[in-house]
């Protein structure tokens, strides 16, 4: 065939691919999607039915503790981005990344790793060597940019940020820290005065800490001018601390807030201001860290910046307690003159774990497939926020990503009793998705690093044959 035929051929072929695609979009939904499926049988359950842990857990467990759905979920087991409940239905689990999974439930070289390392030693002292958190470490701070070379481990992203705190106040003698609102950096006393979300903060004095604005190109007053929130940010040192700050956190992407990607260049902006005034910058990469944006490793790195100090948990052991604090050689000297000791921090346990988790991403190219599926989901969502009068906004990159349903467009008044029924039909359907945002009306949508593009599909589609009876 001739060059130019060929080329026409591939345009045509090409339009005819999008044009199906748009005709999907808006075409009326008739029938509810058929999850993909999955070479995997689970085992038979024969443990306590979903009613009778309900009973316990309202008996035995703290009453601050939330569930999903009017009528709970007893999963019993997990494999990849799937989940199953104890009568063997699956389901597909696009929340995972928030709640600590990356690789995928039960990864095998993951767990082979934790297993052949529980039958030598599950827990040692810090105060004798062991070759695993010393490998990992040096792992972790080879994924690093710039000075940041040091680790710390700890058991949780709490941890993490608490850590960072102290750091920061102890390096730069300053005790103020700054902080954004619809922020969530954790559940201790300390990392929920960092924390601005009225849902999480409990009615008692949070120390020496100031919340600025959040540059939500969504719902900011500034939409994306990111020259005008860090001038609120400059505008607070120098009037709300006396020119004195410890300290800057922020996420790249809002987790809990509803997947908020921060106005473009504002970390960079906000970071010079905060080091002219003697601070340093800490990254929150709990949940945007190790490739989930596909664009970057780092979040933070989506903003050209290097922070002083990044935390990190979650995703990072793929279902172990497990978190870090990495930071510059100069600011972890501050920590060497008094003893800085966690019990479990590094454990070999969760270091083989969390070593075979680095190990799984660079093997199985995770960063490039968040990149691919991602731009297909965000797509496809686009494509049905143009149906869906409910989509008020569909944001976020790679496999981190946030769709917001609103009543009124103009107004963004958030959808939030439409939200909840959506969310019970997408479990019917057989997807379990995350709720966030200030109202809660935001989809968090943030699955396991093995999610697919057949996943991908199924999910948009249970979303918008769900939406179809709103």
């Amino acid at each position: 065939m001739p060059i130019h035929l060929r080329f026409l051929s591939m345009a045509v072929k090409h339009r005819g691919e999008r044009w199906r695609e748009i005709r999907r979009c808006y075409s009326v939904v008739s029938a509810p999607p058929v999850i993909p499926p999955f070479d995997y049988e689970p085992k038979p359950y024969h443990g306590l039915r979903a009613d009778e842990v309900l009973e316990k857990r309202k008996k035995f467990l703290g009453p601050s503790l939330f569930h999903y759905y009017q009528k709970p979920l007893n999963i019993v087991e997990g494999k990849m981005q799937y989940l199953f409940d104890e009568d063997g239905k699956r389901y597909l689990d696009a929340i995972a990344g928030v709640v600590t999974v990356s690789c995928g439930h039960c990864h095998p070289d993951v767990v082979n790793a934790i297993m052949e390392q529980s039958k030598l030693l599950q827990h040692t002292t810090t105060i004798y060597l062991h070759h695993a958190i010393a490998e990992y470490a040096e792992a972790l701070a080879s994924k690093m940019p710039g000075d940041l070379k040091v680790v710390y481990f700890v058991n949780s992203g709490t941890e993490a940020n608490e850590l960072a705190m102290l750091m920061a106040r102890l390096y730069t003698g300053n005790v103020r820290m700054v902080a954004l609102r619809n922020a969530y950096h954790g559940g201790s006393s300390g990392t929920l005065g960092l924390t601005a979300m009225k849902t999480w903060k409990y009615n008692i004095p949070q120390g020496e800490i100031g919340h600025v604005m959040n540059p939500d190109p969504y719902h900011g007053v500034f939409g994306s001018d990111s020259v005008r929130y860090a001038k609120e940010v400059q505008d607070h040192i120098d009037y709300g601390t006396a020119g004195q700050v410890a300290g800057f956190i922020a996420e790249t992407f809002q987790g809990a807030g509803g997947a908020v990607e921060l106005a473009p260049g504002y970390l960079k902006l906000v970071y010079d201001i905060v080091r002219k005034a003697g601070g340093v910058c800490i990254a929150d990469e709990v949940q945007s860290g190790f490739g989930r944006t596909g664009s970057h490793y780092w979040g933070f790195e989506t903003q050209g910046v290097v922070p002083d100090i990044v935390t990190m948990a979650k995703g990072i052991g793929n279902g172990l307690p497990l978190g870090a604090v990495v930071t510059t050689p100069e600011i972890a000297h501050v920590m060497s003159q008094k003893i800085q000791f966690n019990t479990f921090g590094g454990n070999p346990v969760c270091s083989a774990g969390g070593l075979a988790v680095l190990k799984v991403l660079d093997k199985e190219n995770r960063q490039k497939h968040c990149a691919d599926v991602g731009s297909q989901l965000l797509d496809r969502l686009r494509y049905l926020q143009k149906k869906h009068e409910i989509i008020g906004d569909v944001r976020g990159r790679g496999l981190m990503v946030g769709v917001e349903l609103v009543t009124d467009r103009q107004m963004k008044t958030p959808a939030k009793a439409e939200t909840s029924i959506i969310f019970e039909k997408l479990k019917d359907l057989g997807v379990l998705i995350g709720k966030g945002g200030l109202h809660g009306n935001v989809f968090r949508i943030k699955p396991p690093m093995c999610f697919t593009k057949e996943d991908a599909d199924f999910l948009v589609d249970a979303v918008d044959y769900a939406m179809s009876g709103i």
